[in-house]
């Protein structure tokens, strides 16, 4: 991969990142996809060197870099083999504790925080719903406690997970102005063996190595003062986990991409066929070369997307929508071009 115009912090990370990576070779994630086991190994060692933390304050424990760092690391680790698989043992650390870091109190960060940064804490993926300002799931006040009700699906890393970052309903739908309004954020406990929840795995044909999973509330308590930020204010705190996410999946759609690629152009190399190479024919080169060009032009936005989330709140001309459409289509770019790489380079196995 071509590494002019990242910053000095942005290659330091791919360097010590990749090294960590080195040490779990493609057979390591072959056995996992097969057994399902979750790779507590690699988030351990991330974890150790302190990566967990990579966006969230020094205060914390955390390494005070940006999203455009974060996501530098995210490419680097599905790059390295370990794909979305090794990118999800860290992914949802990084970019759903942004809001955490951002609206919740000083007293609530430094209990919340500390331990997920340090590893002793295993979260699974902020909890939103597909059509989020219509979710049902809903948390009731009661006293100290809310009671929480509902569903939500294709919850990642449930099964091993101690913490949930939730968003729910406060206020029925029906009982207010904006669709928008009502919903509030919740960083929770979320044990397995408690009255009120629920888990049933979801069978995958692949990415086994991380569960996915349908959790089901029923009047699950949760303190009150797990509430991040005002009640019914969720929404517009939880967009700004949204749009870090967008810049992560595009980085891991682009290592993907460019891992496919690396191993298809090997396989033309070493493929001998009417006594030369492949990937001497043009019938082969001209469309990984295409996917290979999508690729770049991907990582140019998704990198530009980053700087734009890291410059938002700092700069005055960036307003939250245009944050939103360049985080948007760094997403939408780099899955494109992911899938066209990885479609034309598994092709290849039949050449």
């Amino acid at each position: 991969m071509e590494l002019t115009g990242f910053s000095p912090e942005q290659l330091d990370v791919r360097e010590a990142v990749a090294k960590i990576c080195n040490k779990f070779p493609d057979e390591y994630w072959a056995r996992h996809d097969e057994s399902g086991v979750y790779p507590h190994e690699l988030h351990a060692a991330l974890a150790k060197d302190g990566w967990i933390g990579i966006a969230l304050p020094e205060d914390l424990g955390g390494a005070g870099l940006g999203i455009s760092e974060a996501t530098m690391m995210l490419q680097t680790i599905s790059q390295s083999g370990a794909g979305i698989a090794g990118a999800q043992t860290i992914h949802a650390n990084v970019y759903a504790t942004q809001p955490v870091a951002k609206f919740a109190k000083e007293t609530q960060r430094k209990s919340m925080l500390p331990r997920l940064i340090s590893g002793n804490d295993l979260r699974q993926a902020l909890s939103t719903g597909l059509e989020t300002l219509k979710l049902k799931t809903r948390a009731i006040r009661d006293g100290d406690f809310y009671n929480i009700s509902g569903q939500k699906i294709w919850i990642s890393s449930a099964q091993v997970a101690s913490k949930m970052i939730l968003l729910a309903r406060t206020t029925p739908l029906q009982e207010v102005k904006n669709s928008s309004e009502g919903l509030s954020l919740f960083f929770i406990d979320f044990d397995r063996h408690a009255p009120g929840l629920e888990l049933k795995q979801i069978k995958k044909m692949g990415g086994r190595a991380v569960d996915a999973n349908e959790v089901f509330f029923d009047n699950y308590r949760v303190p009150a003062d797990t509430l991040i930020g005002e009640e019914g204010q969720g929404f517009k705190i939880v967009l700004h986990g949204m749009n870090a996410e967008r810049c992560l999946l595009a980085g891991e759609a682009l290592g993907l991409g460019f891992a496919a690629l690396e191993k298809a152009s090997k396989y033309a190399q070493e493929r001998i066929v009417f006594g030369r190479p492949i990937g001497q024919n043009q019938g082969i080169q001209h469309p990984l070369a295409a996917a290979y060009m999508n690729l770049e032009a991907a990582k140019l936005a998704t990198y530009h997307a980053a700087r734009v989330y890291d410059l938002s709140g700092k700069d005055p001309n960036l307003t939250s929508h245009a944050v939103g459409v360049a985080c948007n289509s760094a997403k939408y770019l780099a899955a494109e071009a992911a899938f066209t790489a990885c479609e034309r380079s598994v092709s290849l196995s039949n050449a």
